[in-house]
């Protein structure tokens, strides 16, 4: 009994957009890499690449090894710049690829998101090209990491290397991701998602690393987690293990810490006037109506900054913020500008403003 079944394929609603630039791109290597005799350019290729900067019009010149000894006889060699815009039979460019990388894993955002980023930009793309796309990051991202090739010429001009160990569990009862890398080159050794986090399971991990290693490993750096000081312990007894500065840092800053979120609690409370203000002037285009609505974007923006702690804590960062706008606005006051006409609200823009007041 045959069934039959049909298939149909979606076809693009949009045609793909004009070009805004041309490259030609030639071979570097003229020569046939398995014979060493001359390939003749025997026809041109044209392809499109979306990227960033717009849409790319590529056009390929193709050689052929002309010996019908060679193996590579008649094989296409295609030129070598070709792969520094895109991959192979693929429609979006690498810079697009590693744009989709960073906003997924660095700004933690999600595929819509990102599908909104893309389209902001003026890239026709869908939701599901964005998970593709992502998908081939995680590809080229695992064979960076697997080129051990490439990490021991890195590591053989180094006297020893530094131990970077850290996990992340970003849903609880899930696997823990974790992530071992040089502090002095900065590359990373290993990424491996574990579901347990004990010692044993670390030891088995940093054995690995240090059978692979051509160098010493001097010391390690990592929080201060009970299984990782043991793991450290057991495999490197001779290598220094310290807490790193981020977490020396937070345990040191936690009196200065509370007592700047307290600050910058009150703070917030003195400049909360700021609405009453911008209503006042309605829909006025005048200077004066202009000046305040800056003075009251500038408020409303230092509100809205929470700072980098603990290097950068929020509420010395508002007080300093808030200073600037009130010394502004008394060099206004000094400047001897004409009078104007005061807006029809109870709270002057200049008290509302303030953290003076």
């Amino acid at each position: 009994m045959w069934v039959s079944i049909t298939i149909q394929l979606m076809a693009r609603k949009n045609p793909v957009p004009q070009a805004s630039k041309k490259v030609v791109l030639d071979c570097i290597r003229q020569q046939c890499p398995n014979c060493a005799r001359p390939m003749w350019w025997d026809y041109s290729a044209s392809r499109k690449v979306r990227t960033l900067e717009g849409v790319i019009q590529l056009r390929l010149q193709v050689r052929r090894c002309q010996n019908k000894d060679c193996e590579r006889y008649h094989q296409p060699y295609r030129p070598e710049a070709e792969a520094k815009y895109a991959l192979p039979v693929h429609e979006f460019g690498l810079d697009i690829i590693a744009f989709c990388g960073a906003m997924r894993y660095q700004e933690h955002r999600s595929v819509p998101q990102i599908h909104q980023q893309l389209r902001s930009r003026k890239i026709n793309i869908s939701e599901r090209s964005v998970t593709n796309l992502l998908n081939r990051y995680d590809e080229l991202i695992s064979t960076s990491l697997t080129d051990n090739q490439r990490l021991r010429k890195i590591f053989q001009n180094q006297k020893q290397v530094i131990l970077s160990i850290d996990g992340l569990q970003p849903h609880v009862g899930h696997e823990v991701l974790w992530v071992i890398r040089d502090c002095i080159s900065e590359e990373i050794l290993l990424a491996r998602s574990i579901l347990s986090s004990s010692a044993a399971e670390l030891e088995l991990l940093i054995k690995e690393i240090k059978d692979f290693l051509p160098v010493p490993i001097e010391a390690v750096i990592s929080d201060g987690q009970s299984s990782i000081r043991k793991a450290v312990e057991n495999v490197l007894p001779a290598a220094v293990h310290q807490l790193c500065h981020f977490h020396y840092l937070r345990e040191a800053i936690k009196p200065i810490y509370e007592a700047d979120r307290h600050a910058n609690k009150e703070l917030k409370k003195l400049v909360r006037g700021v609405r009453p203000p911008e209503r006042s002037i309605g829909d006025r285009e005048d200077t004066e109506a202009n000046c305040i609505r800056k003075y009251c974007a500038a408020v409303r923006s230092s509100l809205t900054d929470r700072g980098e702690p603990p290097l950068k804590p929020p509420g010395i960062k508002l007080q300093e913020r808030l200073t600037k706008i009130a010394d502004s606005l008394e060099n206004v006051e000094k400047s001897g500008a004409p009078a104007r006409r005061k807006p029809p609200s109870k709270d002057a823009p200049r008290r509302a403003l303030s953290p003076k007041n």
